[in-house]
């Protein structure tokens, strides 16, 4: 056989296989052998440290892992070895790492529910929609997993429970019920574990849900909670898209404030819909429409338990209401009522289900001086100008009385009996 056909059947280069004919012809048989056969590598573990690494592992350092097993041996027995050569030395002899690793898991995508309104996934994203001509704004939307449509989204300062509010109440009365909110564990949707329980959640054994937990509760919607961000990842993807596309629209369309985005978002959510929208496996839509006699502003706002005073008013931060006799009874004199704050500001009370009649109340002493010394502005007594024969020039300017009082250094109260 020729040289090169040799050195086709052997896989080397024609060069190579007259390389090895040359060797041949001249030093035999022993020439093919490669020239380190037999010699040690420069590189090679003494026996006796590997010998020394293994008798430690079964002994003195028995049960430490691998990484800390190879910084105890550096600091403390001057061997200094890599955790890979470790590691491999131990395998060798039969001995593995003590600390349990997690088996590697399956991951695999997730169908799509089969039909429209079946699941929504809302969450907010924080961001500089405005590419600075703006504040920075919160997005609030929902977006269906069946079809991909977004049903609707609203801009906001931050990401707060009214905004969520406003986003479920527009799903409902445009679609309808949807049968679950798929949502992180943020604390608008669930109250935290680590949350001080009161006496009444105590004796009730579970803990009371959050304001928009509660409207949840009221239309019979399933609310499930994430734990990651991938695992709603359809969401997650949306606002990808959103960045991308979004914010380049309202560039060009010149938006600059909250309220420009928001109109801006109604008209680009509809060409956004017939763009990337699919088509559901099974017809029909899971939303439920809501029963006749429906009122919204009952359910989509924030309830909070008070208790009347004797004089049938009812505090609620700075603002009182005063119950007037309705529903054939006089006085609701230490009653507990349910103040209902809606979506515009303001505000319904309710006992047993039965709206009260109620007026604003007159403001009291302490809102009414705070509100008075509110409206003297410091910075411009200055600008106002006396009278000339009213202070003496010599005479310091008294100062200004202050809403609290405080006693002197020896004033009988601060004097020890």
């Amino acid at each position: 056989m020729s040289a090169k056909q040799a050195a086709e059947a052997l896989g080397i280069s024609l060069r190579h296989t007259r390389r090895l004919l040359a060797a041949y012809r001249k030093e035999g048989a022993q020439a093919l052998a490669h020239g380190n056969r037999g010699r040690k590598p420069p590189n090679i573990l003494d026996d006796d440290l590997r010998r020394k690494t293994v008798e430690l592992a079964r002994t003195t350092y028995q049960g430490f892992n691998n990484s800390h097993f190879t910084e105890l041996l550096s600091e403390r027995e001057g061997i200094n070895l890599s955790r890979s050569t470790i590691r491999r030395i131990l395998l060798g002899e039969g001995i593995r790492s003590p600390r349990k690793r997690r088996p590697p898991k399956h991951r695999s995508r997730r169908e799509r529910y089969p039909r429209e309104g079946m699941l929504l996934q809302i969450d907010g994203s924080r961001d500089d929609w405005l590419e600075g001509r703006g504040p920075y704004l919160t997005l609030i939307g929902a977006i269906d997993d069946a079809t991909g449509i977004v049903p609707w989204a609203v801009f906001r300062y931050q990401e707060d429970a009214q905004g969520y509010v406003l986003l479920l109440q527009h799903i409902v009365m445009d679609y309808g019920v949807p049968e679950a909110l798929y949502h992180d564990a943020h604390g608008i949707f669930e109250r935290s574990k680590r949350d001080y329980e009161s006496i009444e959640e105590q004796l009730e054994g579970k803990r009371r849900p959050t304001q928009f937990g509660r409207v949840m509760q009221e239309l019979g919607i399933t609310s499930i909670t994430s734990r990651s961000p991938q695992s709603k990842g359809r969401i997650e993807r949306l606002w990808g898209t959103f960045q991308d596309r979004l914010v380049g629209e309202m560039r060009l369309a010149g938006v600059k404030n909250l309220s420009e985005a928001n109109d801006f978002l109604q008209v680009f959510l509809p060409r956004y819909n017939q763009r990337f929208a699919v088509s559901a496996r099974e017809p029909g839509s899971a939303y439920r429409k809501v029963a006749k006699g429906f009122k919204p502003e009952e359910v989509f706002c924030f309830k909070y338990s008070r208790v009347a005073g004797m004089d049938n008013v009812v505090r609620f931060g700075n603002r009182r209401i005063q119950i007037m006799p309705s529903n054939g009874r006089q006085s609701y004199a230490r009653a507990r009522v349910e103040v209902q704050e809606r979506m515009d500001g303001e505000l319904a009370l309710y006992y047993h289900g039965q709206c009260l009649a109620t007026v604003p109340a007159p403001a009291e002493a302490p809102i009414l001086r705070t509100k008075t010394n509110q409206c003297v502005n410091p910075a411009k007594k200055s600008e106002i100008k006396e009278p000339a024969m009213s202070v003496p020039a010599t005479k310091p300017p008294k100062a200004q009385p202050s809403g609290r009082y405080k006693p002197g250094p020896n004033h009988p109260w601060r004097r020890r009996y």
